[in-house]
């Protein structure tokens, strides 16, 4: 045994006692010279334990962007319960300002040997971002799938909400509550979710209202960033041009919205109406509780598992999009539009 680890030892560059802790699952171990030391097993002909056989067999990523919006911890959980009933072990690296890039994540995550890499909301979503960093993957043998965002410039599956119809769902509530100066609050334009929010926006507006889609983009249209201080900023301007009732592309940039509103002394609903976007955890529980268009984040979550568990077994779905319905959740913040301001 010992003359073993002197062997594995050298080979790997580090201590006999790193090797012991490496072979015997103790922490502290750096995960670069946990990686030499098993590499040195195999170079050697070593069979590697079992326990780390297993377990590197079943790790898979999660790429997600900073998780100060609760959807995203939200959709993590989902994936990460579905992966653990599969048998493997999810492994959540997180995007933070200033922190790790989306390919340093990528890097890390395929040094370590994951099985597959989940993204959420990636650079895969940025219209304006290269694509070739997931040709590159691809070329590696890494399987992935790509979560809120599609790009035509991709081989992979993509699973994402339907963003058109959720626009739709909500100014459908908001007309038939005869709101007709309805504005859309939402992220930067070279998201393709926002594009596609947009889209189904304007064509509702549209169909419903009589509005050209010149005047709704120009007008309507707010872009600002998915923050509670982007939804206060844009709901602001909109509130500026006499909307009575708000469409934000998150929740959270909804209680932006909402806060904008008390801000020059006005009620919600009664002055204002305001719908979110994504159901997040506790929303439900804000004063007023949210009216908003709920992401399907367990079925787009288990899907997401699905799918790469499929790719990994060699049964892959390239270029493929799943496109999952949300759904309108009523709750206090919409209401009728004050008198008087149908005919403004």
């Amino acid at each position: 045994m010992t003359a073993r680890l002197a062997d594995i030892a050298a080979q790997a560059g580090v201590s006999e006692a790193t090797v012991s802790r490496v072979l015997n699952g103790k922490p502290g171990v750096a995960p670069a010279t946990r990686e030499s030391v098993l590499a040195a097993l195999d170079v050697l002909g070593y069979e590697r334990p079992t326990r780390l056989r297993r377990r590197s067999a079943g790790l898979v990523g999660l790429i997600t962007p900073e998780l100060d919006n609760p959807i995203f911890p939200a959709l993590a959980q989902v994936i990460g319960q579905a992966l653990t009933r599969q048998g493997y072990t999810p492994v959540l690296a997180t995007q933070t300002p200033g922190g790790s890039t989306e390919d340093e994540l990528t890097e890390m995550l395929v040094d370590r040997g994951v099985s597959g890499i989940i993204f959420v909301s990636g650079l895969h979503a940025d219209t304006s971002a290269d694509m070739d960093r997931y040709e590159q993957l691809r070329g590696q043998g890494v399987p992935f799938v790509l979560v809120d965002g599609y790009s035509p410039k991709v081989q992979a599956p993509f699973i994402s909400p339907d963003d058109r119809a959720a626009m739709q769902l909500a100014v459908t509530h908001l007309v038939s509550l005869g709101h007709t100066e309805i504005g859309l609050a939402l992220g930067p334009q070279r998201f393709v979710p926002v594009q596609r929010k947009i889209e189904g926006f304007v064509a509702a507006m549209r169909d419903q209202l009589g509005l050209s889609p010149d005047d709704v983009g120009q007008r309507l249209v707010q872009h600002s960033l998915y923050t509670l201080e982007g939804g206060q900023a844009a709901a602001t301007a909109l509130m500026d041009r006499n909307c009575t009732a708000v469409v934000c592309a998150s929740d959270m940039m909804a209680l932006g919205a909402i806060r904008a509103a008390r801000q020059r002394g006005l009620q919600v609903p009664d002055d204002i109406s305001v719908v979110g976007f994504d159901d997040s955890p506790l929303i439900a529980f804000t004063d007023p509780p949210l009216t908003t268009v709920r992401k399907p984040v367990p079925a787009m979550g288990q899907a997401a598992v699905r799918t790469l568990l499929e790719e990994i077994g060699g049964t892959p779905a390239p270029q493929s999009e799943f496109v999952f319905m949300p759904e309108l959740v009523v709750r206090g913040s919409t209401a009728s539009a004050p008198r008087g301001s149908e005919s403004s």
